[in-house]
Parts: structure tokens; C-alpha cells; sequence
């Protein structure tokens, strides 16, 4: 712990932190958690590529999707960074305003996560409560609002964050939890009085997960309520398989964050090095899970791959 007495505002240096005792074999810790985001980014890259180039997946359900994709993409690419240059350079300092950016765009993209989630969630209520309204409820041009107001939301409730941190004292040198920066992270290591900033993060996470976590459980009971009153026990199955891939997704995203909660209460002290791992995965398993889990699920999506890889065979024959 380094001293407050020496504590300045925007000007501190904060050290990223790996796997604590395991420093000297970060390189070959680290390849396992390297593979998992090259997988992600290439996952979703590919995700993306097809909803775009294919006229058949230009679907509400695969638009929100490809929302996702973008948006596992954009957290990827705000963690991976500073996590390459610690476990393959051995870099560890950051300073104030890269860290501050980071935690933004890191917040940020969670939420954007969140809400497309939500979205997603309110797609599959609206195609079995209303499937013969569904494609003119869902258009477009509603789904671009959907996509518009998801992320100005991200960004209004992120924003004060960085604004507000530059009014605390920091050590000179801080150190970090994890390998990247974080909120709770950062307002932990200050030497000032943090209540403002502590509030503005607990609405933040309410405003954001909290409100689309209840959403989200709150269109499942709508939609099995809907599905139970279906009279065919085939078309209840039928129905209740269409939601099978955005569960799947939306427990990747939150049980992590949940398990990650649990440990940070329970046993971070006694196993740092597991609340470390824990606290990467929970970033990085969903980016990598999504395209698995829509690939196995979606056969418009198996079809499309299919095509794509029979259309290359071609091309080089």
C-alpha cells in the first residue's frame, strides 16, 4: 500500500496487477486467457461479416445479435490491451487518464451488453405474444432507435465517472486489482472523500444491470406465461426452443458477474489468484461464448456459415 501523503489528482500512476505468485510463469498462464479473446474477436468478427453479407439473417433477432457482437467486440477490445502488455511485456504502469479511459469504455460496453440483452429479451416476447405484429412492431427503424437510445444510455452513465475521478487524491503510484482499470477499482485507491463518486456508481449499475436484469426476468415470466396458455404441448416446445440461445447468453453474461461478487465477499483475501482469473473471465467468457452458443443454436446461422465456407471451396477451385 503505498502512502496518501505524497497523493495528487490526474497525475497518478496506477500498476496493473497479474496473477499474484504465479509472476514468473505469467507467460504461460496467460496463453490460455490470450486464446479466449483471439476466439472472441475472431467469433464475432465473423458474426458481424454474416448478419451484414447474408439478405436471410436481416432479421430482428440476428440485428440485435449482430448488436451484441459489436459490442463483445468493443469490451474485447478495451481489456485485452493492457492485458497483453502486462502478461507477454511485463509492463505494469499506466497512468491516470489511459486508466480513466479504459474504465469508461470497459463500463460502457457492459452496459451496452445489458441493454441489448434486454432487447433481445423484449424480441422474443414480441414474436411469441404477437407473432403476426411482429415484423411491423419490430422494424428497422425501431430497432435503430432500440440500438441508439442502448448506447447513449452507456455513455450518460459513464461519463461522470472519469469527470468525477479527477477530483480525488491519489497516491503517486496505486495499484490496480486486476489488469485493467475499473471503477470500484480506482475509487478504492483514492485518499479523498468518495462518497459522490461511490453514489454516482451504485446508480450507474442500478440505472444500467440492475434495471435490465429485472426486465429481462420480468419477459421470461410474461413469456412463459404466454407459452403455457398455448393448448399444443408441440407449439409450447416450439415457442420455448426460440429462447434457448438468448438464456443461454444472458446467464453467461450475469452469473459470472454474480460468482465474481460472491468471491470478492467470501475468499479474495485467502485466493487472490482465483479472484484475479475469476475477475478476467468474467469479462472475457461471454465475447467468446456468444458465437459458440448462436452457432449451436441457430440453424440460420449454422446454414449461413455453411454457405459462406461452400462459396470459398468454390472461389479457390
Amino acid at each position: 500500500m503505498f502512502s496518501c501523503n505524497t497523493s495528487t489528482s490526474g497525475h497518478s500512476t496506477f500498476l496493473l496487477t497479474g496473477f499474484p505468485g504465479l509472476e514468473a510463469s505469467h507467460h504461460w498462464v496467460s496463453i490460455p486467457i490470450n486464446l479466449i479473446c483471439v476466439v472472441s474477436i475472431l467469433g464475432n468478427s465473423i458474426i458481424l461479416l454474416l448478419i451484414r453479407t447474408d439478405p436471410s439473417l436481416h432479421e430482428p433477432m440476428y440485428i440485435f445479435l449482430s448488436m451484441l457482437a459489436a459490442s463483445d467486440l468493443g469490451l474485447c477490445a478495451s481489456t485485452f490491451p493492457t492485458m497483453m502488455w502486462l502478461f507477454w511485456l511485463g509492463a505494469r504502469e499506466l497512468p491516470f487518464d489511459l486508466c480513466a479511459a479504459q474504465m469508461f469504455f470497459i463500463h460502457a460496453f457492459t452496459y451496452v451488453e445489458s441493454g441489448v440483452l434486454l432487447a433481445m429479451a423484449f424480441d422474443r416476447f414480441v414474436a411469441i405474444r404477437e407473432p403476426l405484429r411482429y415484423a411491423t412492431i419490430l422494424t428497422h427503424s425501431a430497432m435503430a432507435r432500440v440500438g441508439a437510445a442502448i448506447l447513449v444510455r452507456a455513455v450518460l452513465l459513464n461519463l461522470p465517472g472519469p469527470i468525477l475521478l479527477r477530483r480525488l487524491l491519489f497516491p503517486q503510484i496505486s495499484v490496480l486489482s486486476h489488469g485493467y482499470c475499473l471503477h470500484c477499482d480506482l475509487v478504492g485507491l483514492a485518499c479523498s472523500d468518495t462518497q459522490i463518486n461511490s453514489l454516482v456508481g451504485l446508480v450507474s449499475i442500478l440505472l444500467s444491470l440492475g434495471l435490465d436484469s429485472f426486465l429481462i426476468v420480468l419477459s421470461y415470466a410474461l413469456i412463459l406465461r404466454t407459452v403455457l396458455g398455448i393448448a399444443s404441448p408441440g407449439e409450447r416446445l416450439k415457442a420455448l426452443n426460440t429462447c434457448v440461445s438468448h438464456l443461454c447468453i444472458v446467464l453467461i453474461f450475469y452469473l459470472p458477474k454474480l460468482g465474481l461478487s460472491v468471491l470478492h465477499r467470501v475468499e479474495k483475501h485467502s485466493y487472490p489468484a482465483l479472484a484475479v482469473l475469476m475477475a478476467n473471465l468474467h469479462f472475457l467468457v461471454p465475447p467468446f461464448m456468444n458465437p459458440i452458443v448462436y452457432c449451436i443454436k441457430s440453424k440460420q446461422i449454422r446454414q449461413g456459415l455453411l454457405k459462406r465456407f461452400q462459396q470459398k471451396r468454390v472461389d479457390i477451385s
